[in-house]
């Protein structure tokens, strides 16, 4: 079926021949729906600290900061801004000259709030002699709008989030990518250093690398620390092969194969060389302005505080294992402290002998941890927090999208929608051993936890194949823990109008 023209393509890219049939074959078969138990809660799966204990939360960390260890910051970057924009792409393209809808109406009522107001009047004097208010009072809305999606003006319908202008100060505005420098130096700091990466896709890698050279010793002498700002980009060898409806290869006009991006889970590889002993993970549009930050910040090194104090704990356990001097008491200890701390269950765990449970609880204390925020569900699309059912017959938390649930069961479908708590996209995680070693990252993705969705190209119909989602199955097989922290922490920006939100005015 592949020629070799196509084998030359595959070798270019880094995949597989197996790769390929794999990807193929999960087109034909399918991905089996996950297994639940519940959706998690408070009490069930998802923690709730008091204020005293998110204070010690919060010294644990600090003393873990001054211990030497290295912190980064890791934000998925790479997603273009069209999205957002929508809404304006619509009405530019309309057959209708003036704001007709209840968008189009905010927008152009509100847009002097805009923090990129000032370089989108710039950019009409410039294409068109005028300002915006002069636009504006000719009718000529169109104008403003494509000035600020079109290349000859802001470019904002092609830029990536990270580089738009989302906050106004005093001193001018600023992109979600200095909040998030901002951030670092507030929260993961460590010897005086901020080590803070992005993936950004190809062509946007320039544009980052100058307004990081433009802005980052800004920041740095504001807040008395050295960043250490680094890039890298989703690999070629992780975009999935596009298919027919039959299931054969999708091929483009010229006969090469069509590969598309694997979608967010194939940051599992970026994620996996990254040196660090805790990485944070957050989207690069869940960013505040500083006059809200305290909670973010706060909330952070809680978050963090939990991971460590669980690390040390398993760390505990994991180095008593190796001695091979232990009591029956301690390894009850052992099974509590996996069961209700780290919520792994496992039903016939009484059936273990003593060297199959020892070989049990070596596995589970022994991998990467993560420490997952979740916020109140408030109706915002996106996945939650669920007991589910693994491969090996335990039941532990993961966050999961609508798609790997059976719509067909209503008792899952019930779980989904009435559960009280929503996944923001807030990690801290733990990527080395009690002997200090990296995990190899990829070992512990559910490969049965990707997804299939249909697209088109040039008219056509495909299927497309995303790799199991970064949160979710690509991080299945981690220690998993839910503490839910507040929604003023959670303001990401979907559309253009959200900027217009108090939290990000």
């Amino acid at each position: 079926m592949l020629s070799q023209q196509d084998l030359k393509q595959l070798a270019q890219k880094g995949i597989s021949e197996a790769q390929i049939e794999r990807q193929l074959g999960e087109f034909k078969t399918g991905f089996p729906f996950l297994k639940l138990e519940a959706a998690a809660a408070i009490g069930k799966g998802i923690v709730a600290p008091s204020e005293v204990e998110r204070k010690a939360y919060v010294e644990a960390w600090q003393q873990y900061k001054a211990g030497g260890k290295k912190v980064v910051k890791f934000v998925p970057a790479s997603g273009a801004a069209s999205r957002m924009f929508k809404d304006m792409f619509a009405f530019v393209d309309a057959d209708y000259d003036v704001p007709t809808t209840d968008f189009e109406k905010k927008y152009f009522d509100n847009i002097e709030k805009f923090a990129f107001y000032d370089e989108l009047d710039a950019a009409c004097q410039k294409n068109q002699g005028k300002g915006i208010k002069a636009l504006i009072a000719e009718g000529n809305y169109k104008t403003v709008a494509a000035n600020m999606l079109k290349a000859e003006g802001l470019n904002y319908g092609q830029l990536p989030k990270g580089l738009l202008l989302f906050h106004n100060y005093p001193e001018g505005p600023r992109t979600p990518m200095e909040e998030h420098l901002v951030e670092g130096a507030l929260y993961a700091a460590s010897n005086g250093e901020v080590h803070v990466h992005f993936t950004v896709s190809h062509e946007h890698m320039e544009l980052f690398k100058q307004k990081v050279a433009q802005k980052a010793d800004l920041y740095a002498k504001k807040y008395g620390i050295k960043y250490d700002i680094s890039f890298s980009e989703q690999k070629p060898s992780t975009d999935t092969i596009a298919a027919n409806p039959d299931g054969t290869p999708f091929r483009n006009s010229d006969g090469s194969l069509l590969f598309r991006p694997g979608g967010h889970g194939a940051l599992i590889e970026n994620l996996n060389e990254i040196e660090a002993d805790v990485i944070f993970v957050k989207n690069i549009d869940n960013v505040v302005p500083d006059r809200l930050k305290d909670d973010t910040v706060e909330w952070k090194q809680v978050i963090a505080g939990v991971l460590v104090t669980l690390q040390q704990k398993a760390f505990g356990y994991l180095r008593l294992l190796d001695t091979g001097k232990y009591t029956h008491e301690q390894i009850e200890e052992m099974i509590r402290f996996v069961q209700q701390d780290l919520c792994c269950r496992k039903a016939d765990i009484k059936e273990l002998e003593d060297a199959e449970l020892v070989i049990y609880l070596r596995n589970k204390l022994n991998r990467p941890m993560r420490v997952c925020g979740v916020v109140k569900n408030v109706g915002e699309p996106g996945g939650g927090p669920f007991l589910t059912y693994n491969q090996d017959g335990t039941v532990s938390l993961q966050i999961l999208e609508s798609s790997q649930i059976d719509k067909s069961n209503k008792e899952y479908m019930e779980m989904f929608t009435k559960g009280t708590h929503f996944n923001p996209v807030d990690l801290v995680c733990a990527v080395k051993d009690y002997q200090g070693n990296a995990f190899d990252l990829p070992k512990y993705v559910d490969p049965t936890t990707g997804f299939i969705s249909q697209k088109s190209k040039s008219g056509k119909e495909l299927q497309a194949l995303e790799l199991p989602g970064l949160w979710n199955g690509a991080m299945s097989d981690w220690s998993t823990i839910f503490v839910e922290v507040p929604l003023s922490t959670f303001n990401p920006v979907k559309t253009v109008n959200d900027l217009l939100r108090d939290q990000h005015q």
